[in-house]
């Protein structure tokens, strides 16, 4: 029998072809089973993932709510420590100023139990003034206590702002508007004009040059910090230790620290009694200015310069220095000549020492 191979081939891809394409049928759908059931596994995890990233984010939502809860409650108790610490330290600095204040005030209290009481005051934020009489029996005056809050309430003029030129204190007062003003230092009459005696500083500098003290000449003035300073300086270098801001000269000094000073034996006699204008200060560096009256300067009235001395030690002052007396002497307060001078006119002179309110 001669049968072609070509023809067994197909004979054979024949039979055999529905096994085969069952073979694949059945391959196909084993594969589309596996990739349906991988899909869904797949979309399970994914929907537990998110699950998952759901609760932690709530968590962490609920975490931080409570961590602003606890921040919120630790800033209001932090709130009302601080409220409380501080309402306790204002307390404990009220407190200590009104401590701290004590000694000034019991110390003023003494002053002013020697003093009296004030007949006349003025007082501002920047100075406190008082005005007493005085009558020891043998002279009469006034006393002016003068507490400086503020440095720059107290100014030495020239009469007229000008070097040579005079005026009255009252005058000078107005002319400035101050509420208070006393005559300061001594002067030389020369061509007409009326000049500083000696070493005389304003706003800081030497009017005339830095002159050694002689004789029984001082000078007395305000420093850069507000205290009263004077006394005798033989270089300008002492002076200038002492930041002058103003001051004028005379004669002489009363008391230092306490200690009476000996008075020239020229101004025991000459003029034994007369009107006097002394500027000092005390413990607390409150000033106090003392006017005394008199009918003149012929030695028979007004005071003597031990009296004063004598005075002063007993209000308790601790440096004090006479300035010009006579008919310069002059207390002016609220626009008003208080004193009584002795020329029966206030007299123009070179320096002013005024306060302001």
């Amino acid at each position: 029998m001669n049968i072609q191979v070509k023809q067994v081939n197909r004979f054979f891809l024949l039979a055999t072809a529905p096994f085969f394409g069952l073979l694949l049928t059945l391959w196909i759908s084993s594969h589309s089973l596996d990739w349906n059931t991988g899909g869904t596994l797949l979309e399970s995890q994914e929907d537990t993932a998110i699950v998952e990233k759901t609760r932690s984010i709530a968590a962490g939502l609920s975490q931080a709510e409570d961590t602003a809860q606890y921040t919120v409650s630790t800033i209001k108790k932090t709130a009302n420590l601080y409220t409380q610490t501080t309402k306790a330290m204002n307390d404990i600095v009220k407190t200590t100023k009104q401590q701290a204040a004590r000694p000034e005030t019991i110390y003023n209290k003494r002053i002013v139990s020697r003093l009296g009481v004030p007949f006349q005051t003025a007082q501002s934020d920047r100075i406190r003034l008082e005005l007493y009489k005085l009558n020891s029996g043998t002279y009469r005056g006034y006393a002016m206590k003068v507490k400086l809050k503020d440095s720059a309430a107290m100014k030495m003029v020239l009469g007229n702002d000008s070097l040579g030129g005079a005026e009255t204190t009252l005058h000078a007062v107005n002319r400035y508007g101050a509420i208070a003003g006393i005559n300061a230092g001594g002067f030389a009459d020369a061509g007409g004009r009326r000049y500083p005696l000696s070493t005389t500083v304003l706003n800081g500098k030497y009017l005339t040059g830095f002159e050694p003290s002689f004789k029984d000449l001082a000078f007395v003035g305000l420093s850069s910090s507000g205290k009263l300073i004077g006394g005798k300086f033989y270089s300008q270098q002492q002076l200038d230790q002492l930041q002058p801001l103003f001051g004028a000269t005379f004669v002489p000094v009363l008391l230092k620290n306490g200690v009476k000073q000996a008075i020239p034996d020229k101004w025991k006699t000459s003029p034994y009694r007369a009107p006097r204008t002394v500027i000092g200060n005390f413990k607390d560096d409150q000033l106090l200015i003392v006017v005394v009256d008199g009918y003149n300067e012929s030695g028979a009235s007004g005071a003597t310069l031990e009296e004063l001395q004598n005075k002063l030690i007993n209000l308790g002052v601790k440096d004090a220095y006479n300035l010009d007396g006579g008919g310069s002497s002059s207390l002016i307060f609220a626009g008003k000549v208080i004193n009584n001078p002795s020329d029966k006119a206030l007299r123009p002179v070179p320096t002013h020492f005024l306060f302001f309110k």
